[in-house]
């Protein structure tokens, strides 16, 4: 099993006033934080072991957290575990029936399941996970999210204005746009961005102009930030075309040898964003969120992208926040009275 812990914060005596270990539990990682009081972080490990790579059953999730945070439970047994994230979902740990918007923090809270973890505990700690949202538009089809409200949660701690009213923008494999209202979620919208420059990279025809890039290869951004911008040009430009048309520009710019085979895959990030931002900005404002705060929630380099691309459509972000789940599973915590 991958395991890529990351080191506590600080060194750990086991005397620390520990209230809740925290976990954001996702289709391709997990991340744990040990909190204290007020939900201040002292301990933070990470490992690659989603619940994609999890085979098992309930017994392999258990050891897949013992492998990661097994000191933890042992040396904190009384601490409780809140989970958010793809582990309450059909293929998880234990499915937790998705929660429907509007819906707040009270609503999620309410909505937990604890997980009877029976003999695979070392430790009597108990474990709650948290329902995701679904979303039934009056005209179109469900839409449902998982780990994303946890993070909305946390993103609207202290900010009085964003919860008043706000549109969340969590760029992703699969983006959400969130529409806040009175604290509550009140509709959201899902872009595949992501999973699409993936398939089409590796799987389509798209992807054989393309270098392999090498592994932990992080520095070809801004080297290509020129491609990305044609990109977000074409996109633009081609409106109303089609996506499909707009894709078959990434190959026959490279066939032609007018774009460099090491920009296309920039070019097609720049395509798709744009895509996803000129729909996101439509329903923005059909939602009536037009002149409401914008905010930016996700990876760092990956928000950054998303502020560049809104920048050239004359959009600037109010905020960028990193990560927002460790606040939420506190405050999530603390409305069920967990802490």
């Amino acid at each position: 099993m991958n395991m890529e812990r990351s080191k506590d914060i600080a060194p750990l005596s086991g005397n620390e006033d520990v209230r809740l270990i925290g976990i954001d539990w996702g289709s391709t990682g997990m991340r744990v934080f040990l909190m204290s009081q007020n939900g201040r972080i002292i301990g933070h490990r990470e490992a690659t072991s989603g619940i994609s790579v999890i085979q098992g059953g309930k017994a392999a999730y258990m050891r897949t957290l013992q492998e990661l945070a097994g000191d933890w439970l042992t040396t904190w047994p009384d601490a409780p575990l809140l989970a958010c994230g793809m582990v309450g979902s059909k293929h998880g740990w234990q499915e937790v029936p998705y929660v429907n918007c509007p819906s707040d923090a009270q609503h999620i809270a309410r909505n937990a399941i604890r997980v009877d973890t029976g003999s695979l505990l070392a430790a009597p700690s108990s474990l709650h996970i948290l329902p995701g949202l679904l979303y039934r538009p009056e005209a179109g089809a469900p839409d449902v999210m998982r780990g994303e409200e946890t993070q909305i949660v946390g993103a609207l701690q202290g900010q009085p204005d964003w919860a008043s009213q706000s549109c969340i923008v969590m760029p992703g494999t699969h983006s959400k746009w969130a529409s806040i209202v009175d604290g509550k979620v009140h509709a959201f919208a899902t872009h595949m961005t992501g999973e699409l420059f993936a398939v089409l990279k590796q799987h389509s025809v798209l992807g054989r102009l393309m270098p392999a890039a090498p592994d932990g290869a992080a520095g070809r951004v801004e080297e290509d930030e020129a491609c990305f911008i044609a990109g977000l040009e074409a996109a633009r430009k081609m409106l109303g075309q089609g996506l499909g048309h707009q894709l078959f520009s990434v190959r026959t710019l490279g066939l032609m040898g007018d774009m460099p085979s090491t920009g296309l895959p920039d070019y097609l990030s720049g395509l798709l964003i744009a895509n996803e931002l000129l729909a996101g900005l439509h329903w923005r404002t059909i939602h009536g969120l037009g002149h409401a705060p914008l905010i930016l929630i996700g990876d760092a380099a990956l928000c950054a992208r998303y502020a560049c691309a809104l920048s050239y459509l004359g959009v600037k972000p109010d905020a960028v926040l990193v990560n927002t789940a460790p606040a939420g599973l506190w405050h999530l915590a603390s409305v069920a009275r967990l802490v």
